[in-house]
Order: structure tokens, then C-alpha cells, then sequence
């Protein structure tokens, strides 16, 4: 009987961390997301409050800009123009993590105490 064969991953795969460490502007405030975790979520399991609204990528209330790092989509074309891709625009509530992120989030946010700050604490 023959050995079964792997499947084939798919092309340009790379596997990603188990968790990334996202960095929002302004404040400097991190947070890790855990893999496969849109960005919004991870972002309120760690007590920071992201503007959202749909959370399934169309309406763009949770709109920023990603100044460093990969995300994938967990939906096929998220509510963005191909110009705004290029821009580096992301919407967080359908993005997740594959590699350390930083981000800038355009309105300011209510962040709340049990974060980590610009001093780690």
C-alpha cells in the first residue's frame, strides 16, 4: 500500500507565528494576536476598544493604515478599493496578523487602563 501524500500548501504559503505583536499609533499601545484572530478581536480580547461597526468588512468604520507587516483577509474582497490596498488601508474587523503589525488608527480611541502602554505597564 502506498504512503499517503501530504497536500500541497498552498502556493506562496508561509506558515505564521502562532501570535504577532500588533503595535497601534497613536499611543503606542501593543497587544498580541493570536493566529487566525482578525485584528479586532484580538484587540478587544487585550481591552482596547477599535472603532467598529459590521465587523464583517463592509461598512469601514474600523478603517486605519497598516505602516508595517502582512495581514490576510478572512473574506474574499473586503469593503476596500484596490487604490486603498495600494495606500496601505486595512479594516481590522476582517484582517488578521502574519507577522508583527503596526498600525494607525485615524480617530482617537477610548483606551482603556489594563493596556499596555508606552511604558509596558
Amino acid at each position: 500500500m502506498a504512503a499517503p501524500v501530504p497536500p500541497n500548501p498552498a502556493p506562496n504559503s508561509e506558515a505564521s507565528p502562532a501570535a504577532c505583536t500588533v503595535s497601534v499609533e497613536p499611543g503606542e499601545w501593543r497587544f498580541e494576536a493570536p493566529a487566525g484572530v482578525s485584528l479586532l478581536l484580538a484587540a478587544r480580547a487585550a481591552g482596547l476598544t477599535l472603532p467598529s461597526s459590521c465587523r464583517n468588512g463592509t461598512c469601514r468604520t474600523c478603517m486605519c493604515s497598516l505602516l508595517s507587516g502582512q495581514v490576510v483577509y478572512s473574506i474574499e474582497w473586503p469593503g476596500l478599493t484596490a487604490e486603498e490596498k495600494a495606500e496601505g488601508w486595512i479594516l481590522p474587523c476582517v484582517a488578521c496578523a502574519t507577522s508583527d503589525v503596526q498600525l494607525r488608527i485615524p480617530a482617537p480611541l477610548p483606551f482603556q487602563s489594563d493596556l499596555w502602554g508606552p511604558d509596558g505597564g
